[in-house]
């Protein structure tokens, strides 16, 4: 038995109440059960209930037990001073309010609803592999599977706008320096993702505008305020890169590069940062205006046209500055530029439409084309349930199921888990 379930009870009401009694035998009536309150103090505000013939207006604390509120030190927090009413899962001792009077207590294990208790049970008992639902989740109803996909997308989308709007404040409200910075880290993918957002920070914007008209010299800022021109090689396009960075690192006082380097190690070659970089500021060099650019883009056809970009010829026989070898195309695949519609372009539009408060949604559209994603999460999902999932929409949402109601348990938060405790999937 967890404490959530008992918030779960308390807030949707889930037992019987004809008539209900106190621990000490006092007449309660609930009008509401209060707002539930996430944050640090008692678990439900503003709640409203009627103890034999007195009401009150105040706070719930819920507990596995009523001796927790002397273990969680509810008597010396003045937070707890408005709670009218303990709910306990089993009572075990009297609760006394500063003024030495017995807190109202409500015990819940005899009047919980028998078929919601024996579900709890059932799911997180169950023998699993991988989640608590697996066994039940072939039986949901396919409606309610995809509607909470919606939600959990919609909820993928304002995690990555808070990001957003932070890049957004810092930019002066630039919405193409934001572009700049989310291509930035996304370029970067998991491995270097990091390290290249904090490049793309450390770069006043006006500088990489100033410099998109020049493939050589945006390449030799990015890789050189990287840190990877501070080594020598034998290259002379390794020193002529070197020797234009040393220039505009002065010309435009950028200080100095960053601590943390872009790393190579566990990257296949086509990701190493050097070819992303440069890659990177192909995609600058050849679209003006970027923004407005992916602004205007509706489907993904437009968008690959966008980033349909090529290297310069050095880098068409160089993953780095050690060796060479055959030519070969360094054009951004169509499955990387899914991953930047997937990253950096869809959040972005989302982000555009709610800062203008329009209601253009055409940026579901796009995320709708583009194809399930290949990950060992979206498998086992399809595994469970097969043929529901059909584009990178579904993809991202499992993904978020998985990471934030899955793996730390919170199935009562989940439309799904919510729905087989009530017996309704």
């Amino acid at each position: 038995m967890k404490e959530d379930f008992l918030h779960y009870i308390w807030q949707f009401q889930k037992f019987d109440q004809s008539p209900l009694e106190t621990v000490n035998g006092e007449f309660l009536e609930i009008y509401h059960p209060g707002t539930h309150n996430l944050d640090s103090g008692p678990d439900f505000f503003a709640a409203k209930l009627k103890v034999d013939t007195q009401v009150w207006a105040g706070n719930v604390e819920i507990h596995l037990r009523s001796s927790d509120w002397y273990l969680h030190q509810h008597e010396i927090d003045s937070a707890y001073d408005n709670v009218i009413l303990h709910v306990v899962w089993e009572h075990d001792a009297d609760i006394y309010r500063k003024d030495e009077s017995i807190l109202p207590t409500l015990e819940l294990k005899n009047i919980v609803y028998p078929e919601i208790q024996h579900n709890y049970y059932r799911l997180f008992t169950s023998d699993k592999d991988w989640i608590n639902c697996e066994q039940f989740f072939p039986n949901f109803n396919d409606f309610d599977v995809e509607s909470w996909l919606t939600r959990l997308y919609f909820e993928r989308l304002e995690t990555k706008n808070s990001l957003i709007t932070e890049l957004l404040n810092q930019s002066n409200n630039d919405w193409e320096a934001v572009l700049f910075k989310l291509l930035a880290k996304n370029f970067g993918l998991n491995r270097n993702g990091d390290a290249f957002l904090n490049l793309a920070n450390t770069i006043d914007f006006e500088v990489i505008r100033k410099l998109s008209k020049d493939q050589f010299q945006l390449e030799a800022v990015l890789l050189g305020h990287a840190g990877l021109l501070e080594d020598n090689f034998e290259s002379d396009y390794f020193h002529r890169l070197k020797n234009e960075y040393l220039y505009l690192q002065k010309k435009f006082s950028l200080g100095n590069a960053i601590e943390t380097s872009p790393v190579f190690s566990r990257l296949r070659p086509d990701n190493f940062p050097t070819i992303r970089l440069v890659q990177l500021a192909s995609v600058l060099v050849e679209t003006s205006s970027l923004f407005s650019a992916v602004i205007k883009a509706k489907t993904k056809q437009e968008i690959y046209t966008i980033f349909s970009i090529d290297v310069p010829e050095f880098w068409k026989t160089h993953y780095n500055f050690r060796s060479n070898h055959k030519p070969r195309n360094k054009k951004l695949s169509k499955n990387f530029i899914d991953l930047l519609i997937i990253n950096t372009i869809v959040p972005l539009l989302y982000a555009f439409s709610k800062n203008r408060l329009t209601e253009n949604e055409y940026y579901l559209d796009l995320i709708a084309e583009v194809s399930l994603e290949k990950n060992t999460t979206v498998q086992n999902f399809q595994t469970l349930k097969p043929r529901i999932f059909k584009n990178a929409m579904h993809s991202q949402s499992l993904l978020q199921l998985k990471k934030n109601y899955c793996d730390p348990n919170r199935c009562l938060k989940c439309a799904l888990g919510a729905k087989f405790i009530k017996g309704k999937y």
